[in-house]
C-alpha cells in the first residue's frame, strides 16, 4: 500500500483526496520508482481543481513530475537505486502521476538526475524549470547574446519565470522581469532580474507594432500578453512562449514576424524525445545557481498540495512548491 492524491470525477466536478492505494492498481509499465518528491505546477492545479479539462483518464493520480529511486526495472536503462527524474509525458494526465509515493512508468520516460542535484531540488525544478531551461536553450538557439539587449521574463514570480530570470542573469543577460505582484519586486531581483515592470503594461489590448524593445522573451503568460510581448521584440528577435496563464487566445498580427523578422518558438515540454531533456538537465546542473533554487522553494506535505492547487491557479503562488510525499 502506498499513499497518493487520487482524482475522480462526480456529479460536483473534480474530487481530491490523499488516499491509501494497493500497489496492485498501479499501471502498466517496465519501472516502478519510489518517489522522494514531487511538485505542484499550473497544470497541476488545473488538474487538482478540475478548473480545464487536464485529466484523460479516470480515476488519476495527479503530478507531471516527481524524482525518487528506482525500485524495480525490466528497462535496459535502469536498475534498482538508480536515481531518475520524470517531466510530462502525460503522466498526470493520461497516466498516474508523481503525487504519491509509488509510481509506475515506462523507462523511456526517466531521465537520470544529475549528481548536482538531490532528489528535493529535482523536483523544485520540475517541469517549470525544465521548460525555462527549454526556452533559455531555444533563444540560444536563435542566437541571442548578453550584449544584444534587455529579455522580457513574463509571469515572472510563477515557477517558469522565477528559474528563467534566475538562468538567464547567470548567462549573463539583462533580464526585465514582468508580474502582478510588484511587492515581489525584490525577490525577483534576489535573483538576478534587472529592472521589474507591472503586467499591466503588456496584459490589456495593444497594437500591431510597439516601440522595439526587447531582444528576446520569455513568455508562460500567453493571450495579450504574449501579443503585446512580440509587438516590442526588436528586429531579428525571438520570443520563447511555453505558457496559457492568462489566456490560450493570441489576439495578434502578423507585424511583428514579417516586418521585423521575430521569431515565435512554441515551447512543448511534454513530449520532448529524452536526448534534448538530458541535455536540458544537463545545462539546469551547469547553469542553476542552487541557492537561487532553494531561496525560490517552499516545501509541503501531499496533503498540502490539494489547497496549494488552488492557490497556484489563482496566482498566489512565489516560485516552486516542493511537495513531500513521504509525510
Amino acid at each position: 500500500m502506498f499513499k497518493a492524491i487520487l482524482l475522480s470525477k462526480g456529479e460536483a466536478g473534480t474530487d481530491a483526496r490523499v488516499t491509501e492505494i494497493d500497489d496492485a492498481q498501479l499501471p502498466d509499465g517496465d519501472v516502478t520508482v519510489r518517489v522522494d518528491y514531487s511538485t505542484i505546477n499550473f497544470k497541476d492545479g488545473l488538474a487538482i481543481t478540475g478548473k480545464s479539462p487536464i485529466v484523460r483518464t479516470w480515476p488519476m493520480v495527479p503530478g507531471i513530475d516527481f524524482a525518487g529511486i528506482v525500485e524495480t526495472s525490466s528497462h535496459t536503462a535502469w536498475k534498482a537505486g538508480d536515481k531518475v527524474v520524470l517531466n510530462g509525458w502525460g503522466v498526470g494526465e493520461s497516466h498516474w502521476g508523481g503525487l504519491a509515493q509509488r509510481a509506475r512508468l515506462k523507462g523511456d520516460w526517466l531521465v537520470s538526475l544529475p549528481p548536482a542535484f538531490t532528489t528535493r531540488q529535482a523536483a523544485a525544478i520540475g517541469t517549470a524549470g525544465y521548460t525555462a531551461m527549454l526556452c533559455v536553450l531555444a533563444l540560444e538557439r536563435h542566437g541571442l547574446e548578453p550584449g544584444d539587449g534587455e529579455i522580457l521574463v513574463t509571469g515572472a514570480a510563477g515557477g517558469v519565470g522565477s528559474v528563467a530570470i534566475a538562468l538567464l542573469a547567470k548567462l549573463g543577460f539583462t533580464v526585465v522581469a514582468s508580474t502582478g505582484r510588484l511587492g515581489e519586486a525584490d525577490y525577483l531581483k534576489s535573483l538576478g532580474a534587472a529592472s521589474v515592470i507591472d503586467r499591466a503594461e503588456l496584459s490589456a489590448p495593444g497594437k500591431p507594432l510597439g516601440k522595439e524593445r526587447w531582444a528576446g522573451v520569455v513568455d508562460s503568460v500567453g493571450s495579450h500578453t504574449l501579443a503585446n510581448a512580440c509587438a516590442t521584440t526588436m528586429t531579428e528577435g525571438a520570443v520563447a512562449a511555453c505558457g496559457l496563464a492568462q489566456g490560450m487566445d493570441f489576439p495578434a498580427s502578423v507585424a511583428p514576424f514579417i516586418l521585423r523578422a521575430v521569431c515565435l518558438y512554441g515551447i512543448n515540454s511534454v513530449t520532448v524525445p529524452r536526448p534534448r531533456r538530458e541535455i536540458a538537465w544537463q545545462r539546469l546542473a551547469r547553469d542553476l545557481d542552487v541557492a537561487k533554487l532553494d531561496a525560490m522553494t517552499h516545501e509541503i506535505t501531499l496533503a498540502e498540495a490539494i489547497p496549494a492547487a488552488h492557490q497556484i491557479v489563482a496566482g498566489h503562488v512565489r516560485g516552486r512548491l516542493v511537495v513531500d510525499v513521504n509525510r
